[in-house]
């Protein structure tokens, strides 16, 4: 049998968070325990109708079984640019200055093919996705760890990146409304956030599958919104939170045109785009009335306000985010996140994830999520508050 060893690159890869979520859930499952997985951030709620129906009909056309173009149907493009002015009030040509993806995930790994050379830098947050540092490592760039601290607000310090490492920065990631901490951003962060992007000549790229998910009237920033944002970066977003939509893959890269063009050069030479039917289902979604976002909303809101009840209940303090489908909270004293999330599966047969799986920064933490069925998470609540004891 041919020798077979994995790359450099790989090596410095840990395993994927959540493929090793599921395999602590499988095992508990086959010794016949009833999980409930509070981990993991895919909504229930169910992908709207008129959504479905679109891709139904799409999908009968035969006009839509062929290839799609690289850069994504010009009618999405359209669509994608008619929601950010309508949610956002950014205006985005779509010919140049949108791109579909294969949902967000993949736009950060093109984003790093197309601009990071070996020995590069890239500033990332930490806690943060995991899918930052990878898409690095993968294009043979060096990771620099900006911690995120509770005393800052879960906010990067740009003040304190040595300024070697900005000297040698192809890519800084943000990502407000943030996963894990529930963080969010004003204004004020973005201008200074444009400003160390002109003085250090380093793209931005804002992450933001969560721009839609916000509590008690509060509405996420776009990235965009800040005057010569579009100058220095892009922002990934996604329909897979707001319209249910994490299984169909279909997402979006906006804002500077020179950045849309380089990373529409590497997808051209690593898949082959949206299938259409998906896309024209995106349209449907795009073009929902803001009350379906308004609706799921408000269902996020209520297990927020149920779950935050339930940890102080326990003996937890938790302070209520304003945005996000997570909870981010202090473990209690005398654990560390790995042990306080396996006591909470070992007894009460629910999976919380730990925040040092989002990087060292996260150590003192966990992570839970909103994105559980109304009876399971009641379940999970009356588990959590027999069986733990603070």
């Amino acid at each position: 049998m041919v020798k077979m060893e994995k790359s450099e690159r790989l090596k410095q890869i840990p395993p994927y968070l959540f493929a090793e979520i599921n395999r602590k859930i499988a095992a508990a499952k086959r010794a016949c325990v009833d999980v409930i997985s509070l981990g993991i951030g895919d909504p229930d709620l169910p992908t709207p109708q008129p959504v479905v129906e679109a891709l139904n009909r799409a999908a009968n056309d035969p006009r839509n079984h062929r290839y799609p173009d690289y850069e994504g149907m010009p009618s999405f493009r359209e669509a994608v640019s008619k929601w950010y002015k309508r949610r956002h009030n950014v205006r985005l040509d779509p010919d140049k200055e949108v791109l579909t993806l294969i949902g967000s995930k993949e736009g950060s790994l093109h984003l790093s093919l197309a601009l990071i050379n070996p020995g590069d830098a890239a500033l990332v947050p930490e806690p943060a996705y995991t899918t930052y540092m990878t898409s690095t490592i993968l294009a043979g760039g060096i990771p620099y760890r900006m911690a995120l601290k509770e005393e800052n607000d879960f906010l990067p310090r740009l003040s304190e990146v040595p300024e070697d490492v900005a000297a040698r920065a192809k890519i800084i990631y943000v990502n407000y409304p943030n996963n894990p901490t529930a963080a969010v951003a004003a204004k004020g962060f973005y201008r200074e956030l444009v400003d160390f992007a002109k003085d250090n000549d380093v793209i931005v790229c804002s992450d933001n599958p969560y721009s839609e998910i916000g509590f008690d009237g509060y509405r996420p920033l776009s990235f965009l919104e800040v005057s010569g944002a579009k100058d220095v970066g892009i922002e990934l977003n996604s329909l897979s939170k707001p319209y249910s939509m994490t299984g169909w893959r279909i997402a979006m890269a906006v804002g500077n045109p020179e950045i849309i063009r380089a990373m529409a050069l590497v997808k051209s030479n690593v898949d082959s785009g949206v299938f259409n039917a998906v896309q024209h289902a995106g349209i449907a979604a795009l073009n929902l009335p803001d009350s379906v976002i308004d609706a799921n909303v408000k269902v996020y809101q209520q297990r927020r306000d149920v779950l935050c009840n339930a940890l102080e209940q326990v003996g937890l303090k938790v302070k209520k985010p304003k945005a996000s489908l997570y909870l981010w909270v202090k473990v209690p004293e005398g654990y560390s996140s790995e042990s306080f999330a396996a006591e909470v599966l070992d007894k009460a047969g629910v999976v919380i994830t730990p925040g040092s799986a989002y990087g060292g920064a996260g150590q003192g933490f966990f992570r839970v999520s909103l994105t559980v069925p109304d009876a399971r998470l009641n379940e999970a609540v009356e588990r959590i508050k027999k069986s733990v004891k603070i």
